[in-house]
């Protein structure tokens, strides 16, 4: 994959996403005269077709808004469970499998079946959100911003590296369905880097929704095929769970960081919340005094990111099914607790806290012994999933995270549809005690972060990633450099980075030094190597405001973004 620049300078608007096609959308979007909203809508579409691997209308995801007078909005189009799940839907999982649902002698399509077919999907919400979005927050009409992608799709799109390499790894899962390998096998083999793949049923479709709006999707000959191809494979969605499928407008979450304002996603995302716990913690130390990717820095990160991934294992999942202690999660005094435990000359063993003692007593969640804060979400999300960041010289911002789960998804294609179904079942928890269980009706918990940044009330930054749960430590990583170091967002975005979690192991770009690696094992760290560029650890596409005014955009070399500007 070429590392080359992937940044961009414009005066009246930027659009930075996952993929260039998506990216020139959205630009000539603004160019057109269509706001933020607008060209984050196009630019969503448009990724669903030239990056079906992390995305697409078979999925969901979340938006962030901000308007030029400051005010701001959160757009829950996750996917929701079926109404007919439950708990223990999936049984343990066997040794030595990711997850599986049966036991290790049981068929492929039995001990997948909560990460491929049609058993392992959840009702898409993508559609619904973006039109949702355009309607309320946007100027131009579907038609105007949904008919590039279909021409894409029919047009053709370049077969990346990383694309190519998705395709092969999934080779078998895309074989299984004979819509899903027509459009990504060629006589059973992955498209070669630099092909081009046409999806003509794709740009059906989206031609059927831009003139029939989200109903398109979830009533009528759409939602049948949906349903007639996950029954297939014991799927169990529903033309009702279809229809009856409606977004969430929240409300955003808020905090602080040395005197930057955060605004950031709400739960059913564990992001947002732990984004601003991570730098709640951060404050009691004083990562500016580190050099970037020391011994000391990796260190200090490592240990709260352990505390805090801890906290987000034992509480988080759905709060309209789950009470959530989110304002102790939240608190600069809980913070100020759990970063006492820290030792800064050795590692310790991740373990929660009791953000419960920091509720408002008048309030739910009281007691840290409720059933619902009991036992473990599921520790891993895939580290597909795709963000793109938008903003203008007015003010306006968007920030959007977009999934259908794993790459691929459940690599199951409705008949005559072009698109990919998600996978979303997975991010449940297996454990029918965990807050994270699935249910009926229920979103299961997310990393996906995306978050605005100001400074003295004005746009600083916009910015998010995929990457499952590394999004979170991946974030945090690119907003401390940009506070604390003071680093512009290409350096940023660029620096290698590690993560750590409650699994208590280190894992780091091999770009870090191998001398600060073995004074970390010293330390008590266990540590695992990645490749010098790796997307496990995200792929951050951010826009930023300079101090001339002016705008830039950068998205991450681990990927296949692009920034583009005007």
């Amino acid at each position: 994959m070429i590392r080359g620049p992937r940044s961009c300078e414009g005066s009246r608007g930027m659009v930075s996403s996952g993929r260039a096609e998506a990216s020139e959308i959205g630009r000539d979007i603004l160019a057109a005269g269509g706001n933020a909203v607008d060209a984050a809508v196009a630019a969503a579409f448009a990724l669903g077709v030239c990056e079906p691997n992390a995305s697409g209308i078979g999925g969901g995801g979340f938006m962030l808004i901000r308007d030029a007078q400051g005010n701001c909005s959160f757009i829950d189009f996750r996917e929701k469970a079926p109404m007919a799940a439950r708990p223990d839907m999936y049984t343990p999982a066997g040794p030595g499998m990711r997850n599986p649902a049966g036991p290790p002698d049981a068929p492929f399509d039995v001990r997948l079946r909560n990460i491929y077919g049609g058993m392992s999907v959840a009702v898409p919400g993508n559609v619904a959100g973006l039109l949702y979005a355009l309607e309320n927050y946007g100027t131009m009409s579907p038609p105007q911003v949904i008919l590039p992608a279909a021409r894409l799709a029919r047009t053709g799109y370049v077969v990346s590296p990383m694309l190519h390499e998705d395709m092969l790894k999934h080779r078998e899962q895309l074989a299984r369905f004979s819509d899903t390998g027509k459009i990504y096998l060629d006589e059973g083999e992955p498209w070669p880097v630099g092909s081009i793949i046409n999806n003509p049923d794709l740009a059906e479709t989206l031609e059927t929704i831009a003139s029939g709006g989200a109903d398109a999707f979830y009533k009528g000959e759409i939602a049948r095929k949906i349903v007639d191809a996950c029954a297939e494979t014991e799927g169990i969605i529903t033309l009702e769970d279809l229809a009856n499928y409606r977004v969430r407008l929240l409300k955003p979450l808020r905090s602080t960081y040395r005197g930057v304002e955060l605004i950031s996603s709400p739960p059913p995302s564990s992001g947002g919340t732990h984004i601003i716990q991570i730098l709640n913690l951060l404050e009691n130390f004083e990562p500016a005094a580190f050099e970037i990717n020391s011994t000391e820095y990796i260190h200090l990160f490592s240990e709260i990111f352990k505390i805090c991934y801890a906290d987000r294992t034992r509480y988080m999942g759905d709060p309209n099914f789950v009470d959530l202690p989110l304002e102790g999660l939240l608190s600069k005094d809980y913070a100020r607790e759990l970063a006492s435990r820290i030792n800064l000359g050795k590692s310790m063993e991740p373990a929660f806290g009791d953000p419960f003692k920091y509720q408002d007593s008048s309030g739910k969640n009281s007691s840290a012994n409720d059933k619902s804060s009991l036992g473990r979400t599921k520790k891993y999300e895939s580290p597909s999933t795709t963000h793109l960041s938008i903003a203008d010289s007015e003010g306006n911002l968007v920030s959007l995270t977009q999934t259908i789960n794993h790459f691929f998804g459940s690599c199951l294609v409705p008949p005559g549809t072009g698109f990919i179904l998600n996978d979303q079942m997975d991010d449940f928890s297996i454990d029918p005690e965990s807050a994270n269980a699935a249910a009926g009706g229920k979103v299961p918990l997310s990393s996906m972060s995306p978050t605005f940044l100001l400074r003295d009330g004005k746009p600083f930054a916009v910015l998010g990633s995929p990457g499952g749960t590394r999004i979170i430590s991946s974030v945090v990583q690119v907003i401390s450099k940009l506070v604390d170091h003071g680093m512009d967002i290409e350096s940023a975005i660029a620096s290698p980075r590690f993560g750590d979690d409650d699994t208590n192991k280190i894992i780091y770009e091999s770009r870090i030094f191998e001398e600060t690696i073995e004074e970390l094992e010293a330390m008590g760290h266990t540590v695992k190597a990645f490749p010098e560029w790796d997307r496990v650890m995200g792929a951050v596409n951010a826009v930023v405001y300079l101090p001339d005014g002016r705008l830039k955009g950068a998205a991450d070399p681990r990927r296949d973004g692009l920034a583009m500007g005007i």
